[in-house]
């Protein structure tokens, strides 16, 4: 009677361990001799098309970054589409892409990968000091590592489908007479 007692929940256990199949992967076994059935065509853009899922063209899109002079406290606004450049003194900042989240989407960022170039002092040429993505919301996360040059996403124009019906305001309705 004491062994039943203490193996019913052994049993019950191993039963249940034996259910859980949630963890293992589907598979099918497949001959390398069958046909796969083709793919349906997909409404993939032409080569040389992007799509940007309804939003503003990568090439329509304009960023706005801004550019710091450490040494001598001058900051700028600086405007460009992607692929643009802009030389500003010793600094070439150049746009590849300027990117923002859907509304519907939170963390709501702003972010745009920009390379840098900066001639030094009794350099020849530019040398290239960041190439990567920058982040309003997060400005420590990608940091343009130069002791005299800082420079930063401050905006990304674009648009996703329906914002333009959302962005417009909406009448507030009138206060009603307190009774």
């Amino acid at each position: 009677m004491r062994l039943s007692f203490l193996a019913a929940p052994l049993v019950c256990a191993l039963a249940l361990a034996a259910c859980d199949t949630a963890g293992e992967p589907e598979t099918a076994d497949v001959s390398l001799d069958e046909q796969v059935p083709a793919a349906a065509p997909s409404a993939a853009p032409a080569p040389g098309e992007e799509s940007d899922d309804g939003a503003t063209p990568m090439g329509e899109r304009v960023a706005t970054l801004g550019l710091l002079n450490k040494r001598n406290n001058v900051s700028e606004e600086i405007t460009l589409k992607p692929g643009e450049t802009a030389e500003r003194g010793p600094v070439i900042v150049r746009l590849s892409a300027c990117e923002r989240t859907a509304p519907w989407e939170l963390p709501q960022e702003t972010g745009a990968f920009v390379q840098v170039d900066i001639l030094e002092r009794g350099a020849d040429q530019h040398a290239r000091v960041f190439s990567g993505w920058l982040f309003r919301e997060s400005p420590s996360l990608n940091v343009v590592e130069h002791p005299v040059y800082d420079v930063w996403v401050k905006d990304c124009t674009m648009r996703w489908p329906g914002e333009a019906d959302s962005a417009a305001p909406s009448p507030s309705p009138s206060p009603s007479p307190a009774r």
